[in-house]
């Protein structure tokens, strides 16, 4: 069994959704009559089919050749201008999308479009529009691009995550393996899925409507015809659809799209400023809880907002702004949602008894320059990318920021480094018995031509030393 994200040939065609009540949305009942059995979807499906896009990207890479072999192919195929070389290799990544703005933003999953330079997308109407990527964010595997002189776009409006139940109805839309647009039906499955293993921000809408490699980016869609999901990525045997699929929910994808509506290209997330563990049984009975619940604060950086407004290690964060959480994957969804501004109320579980603090949300802050350092010289660093630690890398990185240091921030795959076994988030200690403190020290050392370095690692809590030649 294995979860694969959804990749597949585009056809440019579409199908979609339309807009039903807010009244009948909140209406949920079965079928009582065999009239309201034969009710159909396909009211839903036809008004809001443009909204519903497909999107192909491609990237060439240069062959590498020889002096000779590019000559020859020069000399008997080519006009002496470089017409006519073989081209490079190229690389195609198709999925689908939906466009959340008359601007012409359109939303889809990150890893349709990761490593790409050209993306292109193709309307319901066979309107084909080149496409700019405005944001990438592969924390939670979206990315917003934006068609380039697209207008008389139809919008599928943002529905509300929240407002899901289990076994509420939904509509899901993509391209399958390339088949063109196809609509499926199913119902909500689960909510707040977890340790699902797809992005960092692990809180998906679990359905069993069909969904398959391709429909990566397409919509999930309630019976308001509202965009309340973007399908990710499917549980699978063999890789077609067993009715596990997930999507993320249209709360996270509101909040990147607003970063990217305000011409950020980055998402901007709140920092704590603490280190959160799971709650289990054991941890559980040992801090006196009749149940495991919450999220147990492991460690508390001395000056970020999480100390500031009085959280203590060993405190039980229960509650996100009236929010349950019960895991550190459902903390970080609902703290994220609560953007850059103000403060957010945070309730904790303290010898028993509920505390509500006020938490400043605030970027992680860069409390020294990166000074980043990449490595080209004959060393077991080469081909890495090395920068110093602070909050904004740690939450980047997504390792602890309780000391400064040195961290592998980039690996070249085919380095040196990658290749001896260091890893993006690596913290480097020390270096033949000298303490790293920032990566000057290192550039030092680099100079010297050292020959055998012996290098200590901190590698997301576990310590170790090895050896390595020059």
């Amino acid at each position: 069994m294995f979860l694969k994200s959804l990749d597949a040939p585009l056809i440019a065609l579409a199908l979609g959704l339309a807009a039903l009540t807010s009244a009948e949305a909140q209406t949920r009942a079965a079928p009582e009559t065999k009239a309201q059995v034969q009710l159909s979807f396909a009211p839903i499906v036809r008004e809001t089919a443009p909204a519903v896009v497909n999107v192909y990207a491609t990237r060439t890479e240069r062959r590498q050749q020889n002096a000779y072999m590019e000559d020859f192919f020069r000399r008997y195929f080519g006009d002496g201008n470089g017409q006519g070389v073989p081209p490079g290799r190229q690389q195609s990544s198709l999925g689908s999308g939906v466009i959340v703005d008359p601007s012409g933003l359109v939303v889809t999953n990150n890893h349709v479009i990761e490593n790409m330079t050209e993306v292109k997308v193709a309307l319901a109407d066979k309107r084909e529009y080149e496409a700019q990527i405005v944001l990438r964010d592969s924390r939670t595997d979206l990315a917003v691009l934006k068609l380039k002189n697209a207008s008389g776009l139809q919008v599928l409006p943002l529905g509300d995550s929240d407002a899901l139940q289990v076994g509420d109805l939904v509509l899901a839309i993509g391209n399958p393996f390339g088949v063109g647009q196809t609509v499926t039906q199913g119902i909500v499955s689960a909510l707040a899925r977890t340790q699902v293993g797809i992005s960092d921000y692990q809180f998906f809408i679990q359905t069993d409507a069909a969904i398959n490699p391709g429909n990566s980016g397409g919509a999930l869609i309630d019976m308001s015809g509202r965009l309340i999901g973007i399908n990710t990525a499917i549980f699978s045997r063999s890789g077609g659809n067993v009715g596990i699929g997930f999507a993320i929910p249209s709360r996270m994808v509101r909040a990147v799209i607003d970063s990217a509506r305000g011409g950020s290209r980055v998402v901007k997330r709140p920092w704590l400023g603490a280190q959160l563990q799971a709650v289990d049984g054991e941890i559980g009975t040992s801090l006196g809880l009749d149940r495991p619940t919450g999220v147990l604060v492991a460690s508390v950086y001395e000056n970020g907002p999480a100390a500031e407004a009085g959280i203590k290690r060993g405190d039980v964060i229960t509650e996100v702004d009236g929010q349950q959480v019960d895991s550190p994957d459902a903390f970080g969804y609902r703290f994220t949602l609560k953007g850059v501004d103000g403060r957010t109320p945070i309730t904790v579980l303290r010898g028993g008894k509920s505390v509500a603090v006020q938490v400043k949300l605030i970027p992680p802050p860069e409390t020294r320059p990166r000074n980043p350092l990449q490595v080209r010289t004959r060393s077991p660093f080469t081909g890495s990318t090395l920068v110093n630690l602070s909050p904004a890398v740690a939450d980047e990185l997504q390792i602890d920021v309780s000391q400064d240091g040195v961290v592998v921030a980039d690996l070249d795959e085919t380095g040196v480094a990658a290749r001896v076994g260091f890893q993006k988030g690596d913290l480097i200690l020390a270096i033949n018995d000298q303490k790293i403190a920032e990566t000057k020290d290192i550039e030092r050392l680099l100079q010297r031509g050292e020959r055998y370095w012996e290098i200590t690692i901190n590698r997301r809590g576990r310590v170790f030393t090895t050896m390595l030649g020059g």
